[in-house]
């Protein structure tokens, strides 16, 4: 391994945390519906546990409806009960085949939880993104030791790793911040 494949490495596995982010914080609640919110909810298909997105056809119907189209009738109900049971506040209805899902606006006390929620997810962030940094350092130490870069190569590395570590730690603040102003706008 040389210091270019340490900072590499480095930049691709904090690249997937701010994925894994941008994952994590599409799937806290808004104002609006979207069909995100659902992504995780767990299905009964004849025993498994299976997405939603994998039994059914997740689509938006307004602003404030979610509409699930099972791909088999005998789905509705456990579609309908895993939707309850999923402890979103949503409160799924049958209409024929298709089921609605309204999404009630937040309260106040709703929405300052899911700032808070949103700040755990950014701080989780940001501690991967250290253990990260702290990982390519002791690599590089490692080159050091085994004489595979001289010390001034792993001293600039080591800036360059700092220098990416706060250019992500900054985009997971941008994220935050652009969260945050989303689940307050009412």
């Amino acid at each position: 391994m040389t210091v270019a494949d340490v900072k590499k490495n480095t930049e691709q596995r904090m690249q997937k945390s701010i994925e894994t982010l941008k994952s994590d914080l599409s799937k806290v609640r808004t104002g609006r519906a979207h069909t995100g919110i659902l992504d995780h909810v767990q299905v009964d298909y004849y025993g498994t546990a299976t997405h939603i997105t994998q039994v059914a056809n997740v689509t938006l119907i307004d602003a404030r409806t979610i509409g699930v189209q099972p791909w088999e009738k005998k789905m509705i109900s456990a579609i309908e009960k895993a939707i309850r049971d999923a402890d979103l506040g949503l409160n799924p209805s049958t209409q024929g085949d298709m089921i609605r899902v309204p999404t009630p606006p937040l309260t106040e006390e709703r929405r300052k939880e899911m700032v808070k929620l949103v700040k755990t997810e950014g701080e989780d962030a940001k501690i991967a993104i250290r253990n990260i940094r702290r990982d390519a350092n002791e690599s590089l130490k490692k080159l050091l030791k085994d004489k595979a870069c001289s010390e001034d190569d792993e001293r600039r590395a080591q800036d360059d790793v700092q220098k990416l570590t706060d250019k992500f730690v900054s985009e997971v603040d941008k994220l935050l911040a652009e969260k945050e102003k989303e689940v307050l706008t009412v």
